[in-house]
């Protein structure tokens, strides 16, 4: 019996992490490119809105804490580059408050429209829909006290011209913060493509003229990595 269960057990465990590989990593096929600094393989685009609010989302990447971690307040500005579904968006939202504004931004319009219906049915109106290209996130120029990117930077086609849109949209004083995967650790059950390494993300966005500001490492699997404009 006990054996039994230990092998049900090793194969939810085995299932568990192929189904994360592949949330991640089958994903819509594109030309594959590399960043010219840095040489990175870029990703596709993730499309699968039910892989984005899976349930092992939140043991996987405690976005509560990363949350904590960032330093939201009341009555802040933040962008939510490449949104998703919204995972992240209505949370955000209530955290700034109606003095605050979200920006929800993404390329992708039936994400868009998900977003939409959670705010509604979240009764949350300060979350603003903004439909972006693959090089300019169309936000108001110096309007972004935090700009945020959640496993987004690394499926970015135009890494270098959204790092530039990105920063116009930022206000003097404000931060752009990613979180990514991290790339150094083999262990981590994801694609490579869909993990970063802090070095290539410095090199990258520091190029954009981006200040590094520091590195927070108390996620369970991803890195938080934090600029100023």
């Amino acid at each position: 019996m006990l054996r039994r269960q230990l092998r049900v057990a090793l194969l939810g465990l085995v299932l568990g992490g192929a189904a994360f590989y592949a949330g991640t990593h089958l994903v819509a096929p594109r030309t594959v490119a590399v960043h010219p600094l840095t040489g990175r393989r870029i990703a596709g685009v993730a499309t699968d809105q039910s892989w984005l609010d899976r349930a092992e989302r939140e043991q996987e990447e405690a976005p509560e804490r990363a949350l904590d971690l960032i330093g939201l307040e009341p009555g802040m500005v933040v962008a939510d580059i490449g949104a998703g579904s919204g995972y992240l968006t209505t949370r955000i939202a209530a955290r700034v408050g109606p003095t605050g504004v979200v920006y929800a931004n993404d390329i992708q319009p039936a994400m868009l429209e998900t977003i939409d219906r959670k705010a509604r049915a979240a009764g949350l109106a300060n979350v603003r829909l903004v439909q972006g290209t693959q090089i300019d996130a169309r936000l108001p120029d110096a309007a972004v006290d935090l700009a945020l990117m959640v496993d987004v930077y690394h499926e970015m086609a135009h890494p270098q011209e959204m790092l530039r849109s990105i920063r116009r949209a930022l206000k003097p004083s404000g931060r752009l913060v990613l979180i990514e995967y991290r790339g150094e650790d083999p262990r981590i059950p994801i694609a490579p493509t869909h993990r970063m390494t802090v070095a290539d993300v410095r090199a990258e966005v520091q190029a954009e003229g981006f200040t590094f500001d520091r590195v927070i490492e108390e996620l369970p699997r991803q890195h938080i990595i934090s600029f100023r404009r």
